[in-house]
């Protein structure tokens, strides 16, 4: 991967730095859209396929369709020849009148860090598709994005991110907005095919997220549609879970399920960051949905945000934590190193990015004046990209996305708190 020029560097730094706000004219709003099965494809062909990372050297492969087939996945290095197979695990839900295809997901490795595999789902033996494995180490490129949704806006969105030189996506909530409208689920999955069938796409749950009808359960076309490797990380929930990628470690939590001091969630965050080696994985994020802190207007006060933050807030702290990414907010800000309401050398940078492409549209009313510890905000839609060199330095931008063209609106250069001598981390 190709570092970007020095020169081109310091001047993102010295947007990021200086200004607060860009002026920027934001055009209207723009349709939803619902991506339908195509009428020429057959009840067995692969749709909705994705790819998600399992442990250090696997990928999960899923996929959907509307009759049962042959739960396989064949792949190789080469594209038409196929060395390898996995069974694939089935399922299916249904929700009111609603029943879903078949569901399957297959775990494939050993893989290889770096490299392009070309992969087969069972059911139709022509259609090829092919991923690239994340790097083994440093240097790794992570695209973050919230509140991704299905409109002109998340179309820009994933085309700008189509253009980028990414080794995997972070979303930390609200991704298809289907809203019990279960078949919006299937739209998705189509949408965003082209791109999260090529890399590994890694998420947790939001709000819009769950079926606000039971039965079935709170988050059952989640759970069934996009499997994280949760079990690896020694969780007993898809919810919230860990992985390691090329020096780095992702946490992924959830504003919707119990994070209590004697809940299953913080328990099993303590544990967590209690066995991270920053030695091996130097940099440590955590991803969730709703935002400890926030200067928008949108979303002040809820118990998602206040008290988790009330729960969790000292954990994150005391091991830590470099940056702490949100979304819920359909806008973007980016805070200064926090802790307790104040800026603290050893507390995480909070980064809020729930400004992918939601119909909600954006969340423009902030608080006057800003905060002292809010250093950037706008209310457009956008993408982050975070380029980490090595073990203590890494280089985070804002894409904002909503003007078609893809320019880079913040930037800020980061380091990583285990290289800190002052900041604890156990």
């Amino acid at each position: 991967m190709a570092m970007r020029a020095p020169s081109a560097l310091i001047v993102l730094l010295l947007v990021g730095a200086f200004s607060s706000v860009i002026p920027y004219t934001r055009p209207p709003p723009r349709d939803t859209l619902f991506i339908g099965r195509a009428d020429y494809e057959s009840p067995t062909t692969p749709e909705q396929v994705h790819v998600s990372v399992v442990g250090q050297n696997q990928m999960r492969i899923s996929w959907v369709t509307d009759d049962p087939a042959s739960a396989t996945v064949d792949y190789g290095t080469s594209s038409g020849t196929y060395t390898s197979s996995a069974m694939a695990n089935t399922t299916s839900y249904s929700y009111e009148s609603y029943q879903s295809g078949q569901i399957y997901d297959a775990v494939i490795g050993p893989l290889q860090p770096s490299t392009v595999y070309y992969y087969r789902c069972s059911g139709d033996s022509s259609l090829e598709f092919n991923f690239t494995t994340p790097p083994a180490q440093f240097p790794v490129n992570l695209v973050i994005i919230g509140d991704l949704g299905q409109t002109g806006w998340t179309q820009t969105t994933l085309q700008h991110i189509a253009a980028s030189n990414y080794d995997m996506l972070l979303l930390p909530g609200d991704l298809s907005y289907a809203d019990y409208d279960e078949p919006r689920w299937d739209s998705y999955g189509r949408l965003v095919e082209p791109l999260a069938s090529q890399r590994p796409w890694m998420m947790t749950a939001g709000n819009h997220d769950v079926e606000k009808k039971v039965p079935p359960a709170p988050f059952t076309a989640y759970n069934a549609r996009w499997r994280m490797p949760f079990e690896q990380s020694g969780s007993d929930s898809n919810l919230f879970y860990s992985f390691n990628v090329a020096g780095v470690h992702v946490i992924m939590l959830c504003s919707y399920t119990a994070f209590d001091e004697d809940s299953d969630q913080y328990a099993w965050l303590q544990n967590d960051l209690q066995s991270v080696d920053r030695a091996a994985t130097p940099w440590v994020f955590v991803l969730l949905h709703a935002p400890w802190y926030n200067s928008n207007y949108a979303h002040q006060g809820e118990e998602a945000s206040v008290g988790m933050k009330q729960a969790m807030e000292g954990l994150v702290y005391q091991y830590s934590v470099d940056v702490v990414f949100a979304g819920h907010v359909h806008a973007y800000e980016r805070f200064t190193r926090v802790y307790n309401g104040e800026a603290d050398n050893c507390g995480p940078v909070y980064i809020t990015i729930g400004d992918g492409g939601n119909r909600e549209g954006l969340a423009t009313d902030y608080m006057d004046p800003q905060p002292e510890i809010s250093l950037f905000r706008e209310a457009s839609f956008g993408h982050g990209e975070l380029d980490i060199f090595n073990g203590t330095t890494a280089f985070w931008t804002w894409h904002r996305n909503d003007d078609d063209e893809s320019v880079v609106a913040d930037s800020v250069w980061l380091t990583t708190l285990a290289s800190n001598p002052n900041c604890s981390s156990s």
